[in-house]
């Protein structure tokens, strides 16, 4: 029985409240919107759809839930946008000049919000939106806006910036995409590797602020992994870009999301890979990601997504093998050489220590030299404990001075104690 790609991303979904309407249907409304006025129009798609919100959560108040919420705001989108056209003159002039104002009678297309025209809405927009004409920070930005329905606040949040810099960010992305009048559409075969990279970029980043939370109050945005995984699904279900590296990209995102629950405690902390409970390591997506895993390998060329993907697969397996630190090793030197980036090099020191030991990983991590890396303080702490314990707890203190998230504060505070603890037994 082969999975179903639309259960990877709905075994962590809510109750379908208005908030939860709105981070699920928000963007589809838009994406259809913009698709049927055009790119110059995005704005106004944004607005109807805003204002469809605006108005549920009004009714919704007084009246209650519809018998079917989600159909209830697609009829209140579409009447507004058919009410658009009929009373927007420029509109009118430049995308349907066949309307006329005063007849009762003029036929005005309805926007398609079936699941079918959605999907490609929202694939379409996908391309749209990364487009090498704006830059990587605006074209994941934009995603998470438009495709993702996150605010300015939401997004400023998930980069560690203000406000104003998203709000800007995303006003000179939209205005470019409006003066190119780029087209929401699927690019020819011939630019679809060219453009597809870019896609695949943008939604390996969104995962990767959703797993490595750069936010100062979250260690962990499964939100943002989600919605990263739910783009990847549309990719594959279109025989277009249904390709390996889409294949290799969803199967690296099953694996890490399969240990979401062991990642943090309930206090908050993060739990290092050695001590989390397979239990709660969630099977299911294991199995899914070693079914992507397994369809990526029809490719002609090895990607990073490829390569990554295998070192989270080994990590879904506890046992502390010799067999696995050593493809985990190997993996990384592979890495490296497609696409070289200290973060990568960092963690290869790790597997590095599991098989040759720390005496050989700490020369290695040391010559990264990443002072302002949280991650290389603590990796390094963990590297020396077992050869000189007084030396690990300087570097845990360097990754205290670090620590943002209070959650680390708190894990850094009880790894020190325990060395220090080990450094008075001695």
């Amino acid at each position: 029985n082969l999975p179903v790609k639309r259960e990877v991303i709905f075994f962590m979904e809510q109750p379908a409240l208005l908030p939860d309407l709105f981070r699920t249907e928000y963007s589809k409304i838009v994406a259809v919107l913009c698709k049927y006025f055009g790119m110059p129009f995005l704005e106004q798609a944004e607005d109807i759809a805003s204002e469809t919100f605006l108005l549920a959560s009004n009714t919704w108040g007084l009246k209650g839930l519809p018998n079917n919420p989600t159909a209830w705001l697609y009829t209140v989108a579409k009447n507004k946008a058919i009410d658009f056209i009929k009373h927007n003159q420029v509109f009118k002039q430049k995308v349907y000049p066949e309307i006329i104002i005063s007849s009762q009678t003029s036929y005005v297309p309805e926007p398609d919000l079936s699941p079918s025209n959605i999907m490609d809405s929202q694939l379409k927009m996908m391309f749209a939106i990364c487009n090498p004409i704006i830059p990587v920070e605006a074209q994941v930005g934009l995603a998470l806006n438009i495709l993702c329905g996150f605010g300015a606040d939401e997004i400023a949040e998930a980069f560690l910036t203000n406000r104003d810099v998203i709000y800007k960010r995303l006003q000179r992305a939209k205005q470019k995409l409006r003066e190119e009048n780029i087209t929401i559409d699927i690019p020819p075969q011939n630019e679809i590797a060219v453009r597809l990279d870019a896609v695949l970029t943008t939604v390996y980043l969104l995962f990767n602020e959703g797993y490595f939370s750069s936010s100062q109050n979250n260690a962990l945005r499964k939100d943002l992994c989600i919605e990263a995984m739910r783009l990847n699904v549309l990719l594959l279900e279109n025989a277009t870009t249904n390709t390996a590296e889409s294949n290799a990209l969803l199967a690296l995102m099953c694996f890490h999301a399969s240990r979401f629950e062991a990642r943090i405690n309930n206090s908050g902390e993060m739990v290092l890979y050695e001590e989390q409970n397979e239990q709660l390591w969630n099977k299911e997506l294991i199995h899914k990601g070693e079914y992507y895993l397994n369809n990526s390998a029809g490719g002609n060329q090895i990607s990073t997504y490829h390569l990554e993907a295998a070192i989270a697969y080994w990590h879904t397996h506890k046992q502390d093998t010799q067999e696995k630190w050593e493809n985990i090793l190997q993996l990384y030197n592979k890495l490296l050489q497609v696409n070289y980036s200290p973060i990568a090099a960092l963690n290869r020191t790790y597997a590095l220590a599991k098989v040759m030991g720390s005496d050989v990983a700490i020369p290695e991590a040391k010559k990264l030299n990443l002072q302002q890396n949280l991650q290389y303080h603590i990796l390094l702490s963990y590297l020396y404990a077992t050869v000189d314990v007084k030396i690990a707890i300087e570097y845990l203190q360097n990754a205290e001075n670090l620590a943002k998230r209070e959650g680390d504060k708190i894990h850094l505070a009880k790894l020190k104690l325990r060395y220090l603890n080990l450094n008075a037994e001695k």
